[in-house]
């Protein structure tokens, strides 16, 4: 019996020895594979990292560079000009160049209207003044300006007049459509330049937005060139295009304002000098009156027409 039941422990023992030894070679095996998981998520998290940084590199490099493009622009008017498309260049100097031309014609014009119209004004009241045809040259002698013109045509056809039997009425009309026309052309003289001013106001703007499209489109194209659409790239350009726009309006808004400053001051000349073509005819026609044949002292007519009157009428009852 003691026999029996040795054999059947040693059995047992043979048998279940093993297992610790499998147990233990199973943990080993089932440890390895977590071991792995954990380099394979240490490189995932290491390959993420190295991709952020990459791109922060990147983003930042990029900002830099606009950056640097932005700060090696000079956005200065002159620095912009510089920088300019030809094109864009050559719009920019004929708009300057027109500027320069209108204030030129202000300074000039503003002379010129001061000095005629104030002569013009002079001669005025000395026709006033005057009782006579020849009192007024002479008073006038020695004196320039183109208002004088007037006297001179007058004087003119006077005496191609008198070479002849002359009626009052014919003369008049003569002496009248040479004033008309001294008249007509001291204003043209006067109006001379103003076509310019009328022309920059109206044109330069137009010219200014050709050359902000042209400017703008060498901006695109650098766009397209560059594949970026980052502000500080594109803004230099475009800026430099509306440049041309801006002296566009510089040259065009004082053109305009000046145009209608002479237009309401030759319209002021104007109007003296048809008060003295109306001065110069008034003296005409009194010394006309007073070698007239049949001419009567004027205290004489204003007693006929006295006794000419017509008594009131009174009613009938």
């Amino acid at each position: 019996m003691k026999i029996w039941t040795v054999i059947l422990l040693c059995l047992l023992g043979s048998t279940l020895g093993p297992l610790p030894a499998l147990a233990q070679e199973n943990n080993s095996n089932s440890s390895e594979p977590s071991n792995t998981e954990i380099v394979l998520e240490g490189d995932l998290e290491a390959s993420l990292g190295l991709q952020e940084n990459q791109d922060n590199s990147t983003s930042t490099a990029t900002s830099n560079i606009g950056d640097t493009a932005f700060s090696a622009h000079d956005l200065s008017p002159m620095g912009m000009y510089h920088a300019a498309d030809i094109v864009v260049k050559s719009v920019m100097i004929g708009l300057l160049l027109a500027s320069v031309l209108t204030w030129a014609i202000w300074l000039f014009k503003t002379v010129q209207l001061v000095i005629t119209r104030r002569k013009a004004k002079q001669l005025l009241a000395t026709l006033i003044q005057s009782k006579t045809f020849a009192s007024a040259e002479s008073k006038l002698s020695g004196q320039t300006g183109g208002a004088l013109l007037l006297v001179e045509a007058s004087r003119h056809e006077l005496d191609l007049s008198s070479g002849g039997p002359v009626s009052d009425d014919g003369l008049k009309e003569r002496v009248l459509a040479r004033l008309e026309r001294v008249q007509a052309s001291l204003a043209t003289d006067m109006n001379r330049g103003t076509g310019i001013l009328a022309t920059i106001g109206s044109v330069a703007p137009f010219v200014g937005l050709f050359g902000t499209v042209w400017g703008i489109m060498n901006s695109f194209i650098g766009i397209a060139k560059t594949q970026t659409t980052n502000l500080a790239v594109v803004a230099p350009g475009i800026a430099e295009a509306l440049l041309a726009t801006a002296i566009g309006l510089v040259a065009a808004i004082p053109a305009v304002v000046i145009y209608n400053y002479f237009s309401r001051a030759i319209g002021n000349y104007r109007a003296v000098l048809a008060d003295n073509v109306t001065a110069l005819m008034v003296l005409i026609s009194r010394d006309l009156d007073r070698h007239h044949p049949n001419a009567r002292p004027l205290a004489e007519l204003v007693s006929a027409n006295k006794k000419r009157a017509v008594p009131q009428v009174q009613g009938v009852n």
